[in-house]
């Protein structure tokens, strides 16, 4: 009997999974609807700038150890860039003022004591706000731990945590953005160091991926989309795809890392994610003058943080809901104008791609998030990954990756004494 495990999705929990299983002698079969790997961190030429962009700025931090596992596993840990120090500048365009945060790099925050290391306006004991947090407050949101008031919050935690939960910070649970603070911020700047796929989102993230499985004999099939799961007793028995059925031996296995939606939809009864929030991206083709620093975070505009790239300007917008339907001429302008007023920039927009993820992510609230399903199922050769499963983090990279981790995880604990020897 040939033990497999089928992967259902290739964005970056399937990848995850699949490249887990297939580096430890697994057979792999990973299939995609779509004709493309990569999910929702994909890149593409886009014709209008005529140059690689990726769909938006995916940021992650120094301290997410799955991501530094994932790399290294794909043979793709140099393709990540950013800062030597942990430093995050701030422009405050309601009063044209910058200021840089400065984090030391051990964990103890001796850097709060410092005036010029730490939000203008602020004093050390504020940042007792940052030890609230990072307790566990079960089905809480963040409104219910802190104030959400004053400079720290609104210069520092603010733009910090929206851009974490992808969702307005006071509505958003407190517990994942205490598993954020505990990962990056309480462990020390060297756990907080931003970090920028280099030179695109496929070429960091998804093309090494591909390339690993290959070279581990995995089998891809992009374009096949899952129609149906055949569930009989305990477990899944048969894949329907547009293109045939499947069936699966009892001793192989499935790990189903879609959107949670696609999930709803050959799980019936499956409780999920139903609400979502958007995240928006606007990419300018400009060239930036030198000495920009590589990520600025804007305070009292439309654009939330900008990305200076050798080729390009970007900007990012999370929990951009209440934009998704703005005329994208008015919509340019209003973000042009927060790049050049921040960095001094003369002129009209330059050309500029409108980039709308209009489910980015679940809504990390306490009711979205006592909705996430564990990976395993009540089928016993059915798992679940997803940066929407309960992962404990919010809809991250990071988080995708941990789950796919899990999935696999789970796939090889099945009691089947043949894995040892599949594997061996």
């Amino acid at each position: 009997m040939t033990m497999r495990v089928h992967v259902i999705g290739a964005g970056l929990a399937g990848l995850s999974a699949a490249v887990a299983l297939a580096t430890r002698g697994i057979p792999v079969e990973l299939s995609e609807a779509a004709a493309q790997a990569g999910g929702r961190c994909r890149s593409y030429h886009d014709a209008r700038l005529g140059m690689m962009i990726d769909n938006g700025n995916h940021l992650v931090l120094s301290g997410n150890a799955a991501v530094g596992r994932y790399l290294r596993a794909i043979g793709a840990g140099d393709r990540l860039t950013g800062p030597a120090r942990p430093e995050f500048p701030f422009h405050d365009l309601r009063s044209g003022k910058g200021w840089t945060v400065r984090p030391n790099a051990g964990p103890l925050p001796w850097w709060v004591l410092h005036p010029g290391r730490r939000v203008p306006g602020t004093q050390p004991r504020d940042y007792l706000a940052l030890a609230a947090l990072a307790r566990r407050h079960p089905g809480k949101r963040i409104g219910e731990v802190l104030p959400c008031q004053g400079p720290l919050w609104e210069r520092l935690l603010h733009p910090f945590l929206l851009a974490a939960l992808n969702t307005a910070p006071e509505e958003g649970t407190a517990d994942l953005a205490g598993a954020v603070i505990r990962e990056t911020l309480a462990r020390g700047g060297q756990a907080s160091l931003p970090r920028i796929a280099t030179p695109s989102l496929a070429a960091a993230f998804v093309d090494p991926a591909l390339d690993r499985l290959r070279l581990a004999g995995a089998t891809l099939r992009l374009g096949r989309r899952l129609r149906a799961l055949e569930l009989e007793g305990e477990r899944v028995a048969a894949l329907a795809f547009a293109d045939g059925t499947v069936p699966l031996a009892p001793d192989e296995a499935l790990v189903l890392a879609v959107p949670p939606w696609v999930a709803q939809d050959l799980l019936p009864g499956l409780a999920a994610p139903d609400a979502h929030r958007a995240i928006l991206n606007a990419h300018f083709r400009l060239a930036p003058p030198p000495g920009l620093p590589p990520m600025l975070g804007l305070i009292g505009g439309t654009a939330e943080w900008i990305f200076a790239f050798p080729d390009r300007l970007s900007v990012t917008i999370s929990a951009a809901d209440s934009l998704l339907d703005m005329e994208t001429d008015t919509l340019i302008a209003r973000l042009w104008a927060d790049i050049a007023a921040a960095h001094r920039l003369p002129g009209p927009p330059p050309p500029c791609r409108v980039v709308k993820e209009k489910r980015a992510t679940f809504a990390a609230t306490p009711a979205q998030e006592a909705r996430r399903p564990p990976a395993r199922t009540r089928w016993r050769n059915l798992f679940l990954a997803g940066d929407w499963t309960a992962t404990g983090l919010p809809a991250t990279i990071e988080g995708a990756l941990r789950s796919g981790e899990t999935a696999a995880a789970l796939a090889l604990s099945l009691p089947q004494p043949a894995w040892e020897a599949v594997a061996a």
